[in-house]
């Protein structure tokens, strides 16, 4: 990559002043020649004799000073004086620092002299370097050793991070012919590694004939690695070996490496290493720990550790970040048995795992769903004495929640109060995001008081989100606008985000009057609402049932700023199909696609089941096939709406005409799929029919659902076939499903009206097996059903499974 032309230093100073941030400047007084003098004359004293002023005699009384009729007058003219005299003393003081160092460097002592000038540069701050440029030419310029404190200067600046003065003072040495140090050039080149100037001063350096310490090329290859400029470091890196200019040093090539290594390009960090080996520099530890690193990264975890073995077999002894670098890419990948071997080889090599390597342990089996494993490796590290981190429990928590684990969640919470454990926000998010989504909102509000009484934790807008979710999720709606008032008054005033919760909130249960005002308070806020809150008053009036209203409001989102999204378009649409209004559902449709706004599988969903609806199912199958040339070919929902649509009118031929379609299209069928398959030969009276697709479902490892099951047994029953019924409820248990007291009483009442009281009574058998009792509705069935056939011997066997059961 072709470098930038070279820029002089002294005009590199006026181009950077808008680029490097520093104070705002003060107005200074600028040093008359008169001054000047006297502070020359005032450095041939010693210290203790340097303030100006000290022995001279009083000034006599001026008109309007001290004892004049103009006190007022005076006071001010008395308070100039001060000032400048004050300023007179610093600039003295200056003078007689600038001796001292200039005396000190005649006696070698160049570490106080450079301590001495870094103590004064802190002192005077940022912007000082034009006072004491002044200074140091008007006093110091015919001393022969003046150059060597100018550069020392510059360098006091650059390591103080006051690049605006250290550029300052190398321009003033430039224009006086001063020789700058390679020293001083590599102090600002680091200081400015992170700008976009450094290459510039490299190349000013250069131009001035001095060549590159070991260090200046690694400097400016970190700068430009850490600017994310990998491609201009590389080509730096190639043009200075051309030029027969670079200075291999293994510090530069490492931060190359790690560079390449954490933007994932593992093969040109490959390629620096062998580079490193030409120039005959030896790798260290973290060489071979930064390339471990990289390969785990992108996957290469065999070669990462085929490295590891190799390394550790010829003697050097890599560090347990390395170690864990590698077991994390394990985890990472999936290998999370190989993790207990690679700890093992760790203890052989004589280095300990620590909290980290357990973390990462227990995150793999975490992710991999076992957090009961998880949960045991915790117990265990526990007993070693290994006390956990906050990151550890973070970890075990989220995994419990995503078990539903609410009991060993409180536990786990119990442990960290206990030990005295602080929490970080990423341990509070996970709390109260997980008991919301549980429904324990009022546990979700005792940890969002706890994070706010903390003095270290800040609730964030994530946060609020969680709680303002659960609480509306619940039904808690007042609870969630006051909520969402006491923040919009202490943390978040303009996070709109908040406000679409709970306008969304309001829309859905339809109270589109809460909904409108809490849009009136954000625009009162002097907030600007987005789509994501027009959409949710939009689904409001829909909700509503005020179709008028919705259709003027998606006029208005129309001619607003905003931009309609495919939600926008599938909300009208949805209600202008319920409404029946199926024409200016296609018309709504038509101007959504022909604005380039791509639909979804639920825009094809809507639009078919309003076909569906008018009887148009040629149209509607036009649109499926539509959608199938514009590449929606993997959602089941548009494909499950037209098959119910069939269903609806027991046009089972049709039906499975789409399922099959489905399947030919590489379409997965859901479990909504088979139930409405199910459940449309079963309306049609074809349960014979039904129980073989179902039986075929079963053995093709679809994904089934209880509902398949029972509404099969419910039409085996209703259709007088008892033993297939019972027969069914056994393979619905063996499948791993609960059936419930409702289950077993929808086959019972069917069975009992066609007098199939015997088999009933089996039901009751199986019931009692798998733990589920009836209750006195169903024992009144059975006795009505024995009566009425008259089996009056099974009348002792129910008061008998009646008392059993405690009725």
């Amino acid at each position: 990559m072709p470098f930038r032309p070279h820029i002089p230093l002294r005009f590199l100073l006026p181009h950077l002043q808008h680029r490097i941030a520093r104070p705002p400047r003060p107005p200074r007084r600028s040093l008359s020649y008169s001054l000047a003098a006297a502070l020359s004359a005032a450095g041939t004293e010693s210290e203790e004799e340097a303030v100006v002023g000290r022995d001279a005699p009083l000034a006599p009384p001026r008109p309007g000073g001290a004892g004049s009729g103009a006190p007022g007058r005076g006071w001010a003219q008395q308070g100039a004086l001060d000032e400048e005299s004050a300023e007179l003393e610093r600039k003295a003081s200056i003078v007689a620092r600038f001796r001292h160092c200039h005396e000190l460097l005649w006696q070698t002592r160049w570490r106080e002299m450079r301590h001495g000038l870094a103590q004064m540069v802190d002192e005077q701050g940022s912007d000082s370097a034009p006072t004491l440029c002044d200074i140091l030419w008007c006093g110091f310029r015919e001393w022969d050793s003046s150059s060597i404190v100018w550069d020392a200067l510059a360098n006091s600046y650059a390591r103080a991070q006051m690049n605006h003065d250290a550029l300052y003072v190398l321009s003033k040495m430039n224009s006086l012919n001063m020789q700058i140090s390679i020293t001083t050039y590599d102090s600002l080149l680091y200081s400015l590694r992170k700008a976009d100037v450094a290459l510039a001063i490299f190349k000013e350096m250069e131009s001035c004939g001095i060549p590159p310490s070991d260090y200046s090329h690694g400097i400016l290859i970190d700068g430009l690695c850490k600017q994310g400029k990998i491609g201009e470091a590389l080509s730096f890196l190639q043009e200075t070996r051309k030029e027969g200019k670079f200075k291999p040093l293994g510090m530069t090539f490492n931060t190359l490496m790690s560079a390449l290594c954490n933007w994932g390009f593992i093969q040109d960090a490959k390629s620096v290493f062998c580079l490193m080996l030409k120039y005959g520099l030896n790798p260290s530890r973290h060489t071979y720990s930064t390339i471990i690193h990289g390969l785990c990264k992108v996957g290469s975890v065999n070669e990462a550790f085929d490295i590891f073995q190799s390394v550790t077999e010829e003697g050097m002894e890599l560090d347990i970040v390395t170690c864990n670098s590698l077991i994390n890419g394990f985890r990472l990948h999936g290998h999370t048995r190989e993790i207990p071997k690679m700890i093992e080889m760790m203890r052989g090599l004589g280095v300990e795992p620590d909290v980290v390597t357990y973390t990462i342990l227990i995150t793999g089996h975490c992710e991999g769903g076992d957090v009961e494993e998880g949960m045991r490796i915790r117990k265990d590290i526990l007993g070693q004495g290994i006390e956990l981190n906050i990151v550890t429990y973070s970890v075990l928590i989220n995994a419990l929640f995503k078990k539903g684990l609410f009991y060993e969640v409180e536990n786990l919470f119990g442990e960290i109060c206990s030990i005295g454990l602080e929490l970080d926000v990423i341990a509070y998010s996970i709390l109260i995001h997980g008991f919301c989504k549980l429904g324990e909102i009022g546990r979700a509000l005792q940890v969002w008081n706890l994070m706010c009484c903390s003095q270290r934790v800040i609730p964030t807008s994530v946060n609020h989100v969680s709680i303002l979710l659960g609480l509306c999720k619940k039904g808690f709606l007042d609870e969630a606008r006051s909520y969402l008032e006491t923040v919009a008054s202490k943390y978040q005033p303009s996070d709109v985000v908040l406000y679409n919760v709970v306008i969304d909130g309001y829309a859905k249960v339809g109270d589109i009057g809460n909904a409108v005002q809490l849009y009136d308070a954000i625009i009162m806020a002097g907030m600007c609402p987005t789509i994501v809150t027009c959409n949710s008053l939009l689904y409001g009036y829909c909700k509503f049932g005020d179709l008028h209203m919705a259709e003027s409001y998606f006029m208005a989102i129309q001619l607003s700023d905003l931009l309609p999204t495919t939600v926008t378009y599938t909300t009208l649409m949805d209600a202008l199909s319920e409404a029946g209004k199926v024409h200016s559902m296609l018309s709504i449709f038509k101007e959504m696609t022909g604005k380039g706004i791509r639909p979804n599988a639920i825009t094809y969903s809507v639009v078919i089941k309003g076909l569906c609806k008018q009887l148009m199912f040629h149209d509607a199958k036009n649109v499926l096939d539509d959608m199938y040339r514009e590449g929606f070919d993997a959602d089941p929902i548009p494909y499950n709406t037209l098959i119910q649509g069939f269903c609806e009118t027991q046009d089972a031929k049709n039906a499975f005409y789409v399922y099959e379609l489905m399947v030919c299209r590489g379409v997965m069928p859901s479990p909504v799929t088979y139930n409405l398959l199910v459940n449309v030969l079963c309306l049609k009276g074809l349960v014979i029919h039904a129980e073989m697709k179902l039986e075929s479902f079963r053995k093709q490892g679809a994904e089934l659902r209880k509902f398949a099951y029972t509404t099969l047994i419910k039409a085996q029953c209703a259709k007088g076939m008892p033993y297939k019924a019972i027969m069914w409820v056994g393979k619905l248990l063996d499948a791993g499903f609960e059936a419930s007291i409702e289950d077993f009483s929808a086959a019972i009442n069917r069975l009992c009206k066609r007098q199939f009281t015997r088999e009933a009574l089996m039901l009751i058998s199986i019931m009692l097996s798998v733990g589920v009792y009836p209750d006195i509705q169903l024992y009144r069935v059975l006795g009505t059903a024995v009566q009425k056939k008259n089996e009056s011997f099974y009348l002792p066997i129910l008061q008998a499974l009646a008392i059993k059961t405690g009725i």
